[in-house]
């Protein structure tokens, strides 16, 4: 039963409640709809954020009681974002709606907006978290939320002018337009028409099988739990997403012909004599980053702005700043032990336990920049200042029609190349030998390449007593690897460290219940979010610097969940959004996730669905528009 048979069910009741609590609420002026405000009921719902504010934070509440699917959540946010938007739009003289563009006028504008759009966003929210493992929880609190509001939930009228019936009638087209937009919502989300190439690796045993190294391979785990924590029925993992490329976009052409519609190119591929050499050099560089998750380790990191970031678009070649253009001096360092400036950032973009996902952090990230902001709203930095409630609107339609993009771009790209993943290449690679040497022992040209200290071939005499392969004295001839070893039994109190392992049994540094998303590899969807996200907020803001000039983050001591640590509190810092993007995005190179491809060409791909999508929202900004979402396409 959906949410509006039980509504339906529930409207006679509903409509005994309010006569009891009086008809007020139904009376309004003589030529004015009236408002479904609930008469003598005390608002208990704070005014220091904005309507729009504070169902975007229930949205994310909802998002971290989920299974963690990005793709999905961002097509919930732009949902969320649109319904709110076309509430607040029907309301003004100028700027058109998304899914629904009427005008409305109201002698308390700010009441009936607010009422429009929280039976916009409520309508959406309920209808789209019923079936969520969290169901109870989030619903119950999207009810508590109406209730705190004093408006009545149980009112389904959507077919007068007042702020409610508007606000149902745009939850109501909102949810019948985008039913059959191509995310197969109905089925669950859920795409029967994908198959992986590779049988599963199973993960705790060593090495893997592939039919073609270069495509995914879904992993078998003996518990499976999904990255927000959730327990998984299932052992081996299914493709997430692999129809969203299908799905009808807000900013972007919609695909044609075999390719995505921001086609990234094609990744190196092993055995190709153009980039053979790449991939095994991406898959090396993630073993090293592997490497210097070690606490134990001396080596430092300036994690500071004047050291790192001012990165160009698709390259490494980070520059750093030379001053803060806010205050005008330059930046301090910020020195922190490498073991944990590594480990910090993969766990916090990882957008794992209790988390967002990545459109949801990009939207808190957001909301942290309009704090800090002190009411000095102005959009792009021009004009007038705005009310809250008119940077928020037009702040998630744009910020959340990019992720909704981002998402589209990435997963097409995802199934369309159908890339593997580090540990795949890694073990696979590694079974093989080492290509390095063609005359040396367990040469094959598909092997790893050799580097001293990183990647070496078990020897006698490398694990004869007192040298650095000795615990893998029975595997002379095999290759092995310098990585961190695996996640430590107690992670709360213990750290695994770095030492010598066999390729064949490389993991990455993540939970032995995950391991590895359940998607393929190309493009990085942390890229790619990150990218388009930083964008939007650049654009809203009106600077490419975060307000005062710098973002910053604090990672308390011995909080870390992979295993213990860090050692002392980190601060994370980032001058400008980009710059906070693309740590998000090396995040999973530390992590084990992704490799150099799967990140540079996202960042590109997210840059553009960013631009796009702030550029599109200007068009409703300024005035109705003569297309809805995607109808470029």
């Amino acid at each position: 039963m959906t949410r509006w048979n039980v509504r339906i069910l529930v409207a006679g009741l509903g409509a005994l409640a309010v006569a009891a609590a009086g008809l007020g609420m139904f009376l309004g002026g003589d030529d004015e709809p009236a408002s479904h405000a609930i008469a003598d009921c005390e608002r208990s719902v704070s005014d220091d954020r904005s309507v729009a504010r504070i169902w975007n934070e229930a949205l994310l509440a909802a998002v971290r009681l989920d299974v963690p699917a990005p793709t999905v959540h961002a097509r919930t946010l732009f949902h969320t974002s649109a319904a709110m938007w076309d509430a607040w739009a029907a309301y003004d003289e100028n700027a058109g709606g998304l899914f629904v563009d009427e005008t409305h006028q109201a002698t308390d504008r700010s009441a009936a907006r607010e009422e429009a759009i929280s039976y916009a966003a409520y309508g959406i929210l309920v209808e789209r978290y019923l079936a969520s493992p969290g169901a109870e929880e989030s619903v119950t609190g999207f009810d508590q939320l109406m209730d705190d509001l004093c408006l009545d939930r149980l009112f389904t009228g959507d077919e007068g002018d007042s702020p409610a019936e508007l606000g149902n009638r745009i939850a109501n087209t909102i949810l019948t337009a985008t039913v059959d937009d191509g995310s197969n919502e109905a089925a669950g989300y859920v795409d029967s028409s994908y198959a992986p190439v590779n049988p599963p690796l199973v993960v705790a045993s060593s090495g893997t099988v592939m039919n073609d190294p270069n495509r995914w391979q879904p992993l078998e785990l003996e518990v499976m739990v999904a990255q927000n924590g959730m327990p998984l029925d299932e052992t081996v993992q299914t493709f997430v997403g692999s129809q969203w490329g299908d799905v009808t976009p807000f900013a972007l052409d919609r695909s044609t012909g075999d390719g995505p519609p921001l086609d990234p190119g094609a990744p190196p591929t092993l055995g190709d004599p153009d980039t053979d050499q790449l991939f095994k050099d991406a898959a090396v560089a993630v073993i090293a980053a592997g490497a210097t998750l070690d606490p134990d380790s001396a080596r430092t990191i300036d994690n500071s702005p004047a050291a790192m970031g001012n990165t160009p678009l698709g390259g490494y070649d980070s520059r750093g700043h030379e001053l803060n253009p806010v205050t005008g001096a330059p930046y301090e360092p910020n020195v922190v032990a490498l073991g944990d400036y590594g480990r910090v950032v993969a766990e916090f973009w990882a957008d794992g336990p209790a988390s967002e996902t990545p459109p949801g952090h990009w939207n808190a990230i957001a909301n942290t920049v309009t704090d800090s902001l002190a009411d000095e709203f102005r959009i792009g930095a021009d004009g007038p200042t705005v009310e809250a409630l008119e940077w928020d609107v037009k702040l998630y339609l744009s910020l959340n029609g990019a992720m909704h993009d981002a998402a589209i771009a990435a997963w097409a790209s995802k199934r369309h190349y159908d890339y593997a993943r580090p540990i795949s290449m890694i073990r696979y690679m590694g079974g093989r030998g080492q290509s390095s040497d063609p005359d040396g022992p367990s040469f094959h040209p598909d092997g790893l390449p050799l580097e001293a200290g990183l990647v070496e071939v078990v020897t006698a005499a490398s694990s004869a007593a007192g040298q650095p392969h000795e615990a893998l004295a029975e595997h002379v001839g095999e290759v092995a690897v310098r990585s961190w070893v695996g996640a430590p039994d107690d992670p709360e109190a213990e750290v695994a460290g770095v030492d010598w392992m066999l390729a064949v049994d490389w993991v990455p540094y993540q939970r032995p219940t995950f391991v590895t998303p359940a998607f393929a590899g190309y493009v990085s969807g942390h890229s790619t979010f990150s990218r388009a996200g930083a964008e939007v907020l650049t654009a809203m803001t009106g600077s490419e610097f975060f307000p005062g000039g710098l973002g910053t983050w604090t990672v308390p001591a011995g909080s870390l969940e992979f295993e213990a640590g860090p050692g002392e509190d980190i601060t994370l810092q980032w001058a400008t959004f980009a710059d906070a993007a693309d740590e998000a995005a090396g995040s999973r190179i530390y992590g084990g996730i992704h490799v150099w491809a799967d990140d540079l060409r996202g960042r590109e791909i997210g840059y553009e669905a960013g631009t796009r999508a702030w550029a599109r929202a200007q068009e409703f900004f300024d005035g109705p528009s003569d297309t809805g979402p995607g109808a470029d396409s």
